[in-house]
């Protein structure tokens, strides 16, 4: 059973201010914490979609060896890298964890999802906090089709999400740091307060 992992960091962080991939995080950039916590079982693939300042950050990837992908229509959106991505992914992965950079998440949590997600045989396996949806879904390999052919338009991951409703098992955390998601400064702050707390 292949797993991949797509890690979503080719957004222009308007809102930010800065570029999120290069914010400071533990003492590493945050590209870089995410990669090492996507890296081992039970993840087998890693695919990173960049775009903007995509020369900046990809040496972070391929150092970490992960697969870079730069998305020329960035601009488009998230849906956009996501469509990039999934194309890149043969048709038999088994399952496909999906990532925005801004959302740092421990490879326990990660791990934990695949997990349950092998377990269930739901189609998309997502993380809750309190009964609050988090992130990352992991989905089933099947739903790549799908995800090839997302645009904003349709709201993207979140219509494929919607559109299996009745085929999601939630794995509830007792840590909220599966609701992190960094857009603007405060926000960051706020993460990075709470996130090194302990």
């Amino acid at each position: 059973m292949t797993v991949a992992a797509i890690l979503l960091a080719g957004g222009e962080s308007s809102r930010m201010g800065t570029p999120k991939p290069l914010l400071e995080w533990g003492g590493h950039t945050l590209i870089e914490y995410q990669l090492a916590q996507l890296k081992g079982p039970p993840i087998d693939r890693v695919v990173v979609v960049l775009g903007h300042l995509a020369e900046e950050v990809q040496p972070y990837v391929h150092r970490a060896g992960a697969q870079a992908i730069v998305n020329e229509l960035y601009g488009e959106g998230r849906a956009a890298s996501l469509r990039v991505a999934a194309a890149a992914l043969p048709n038999d992965t088994a399952a496909v964890l999906v990532l925005n950079v801004d959302q740092p998440r421990p490879h326990d949590v990660m791990a934990r999802l695949v997990e349950a997600h092998r377990r269930s045989g739901s189609l998309i396996t997502v993380p809750t906090y309190e009964e609050r949806r988090g992130h990352p879904p992991v989905l089933a390999g099947s739903l790549l089709p799908e995800l090839r052919q997302v645009s904003e338009a349709t709201q993207g991951l979140r219509a494929v999400i919607r559109r299996h409703a009745k085929d999601i098992k939630q794995v509830a955390f007792e840590t909220e740091v599966v609701l992190l998601d960094m857009n603007r400064p405060q926000e960051y702050q706020q993460a990075r307060a709470s996130f090194f707390a302990a």
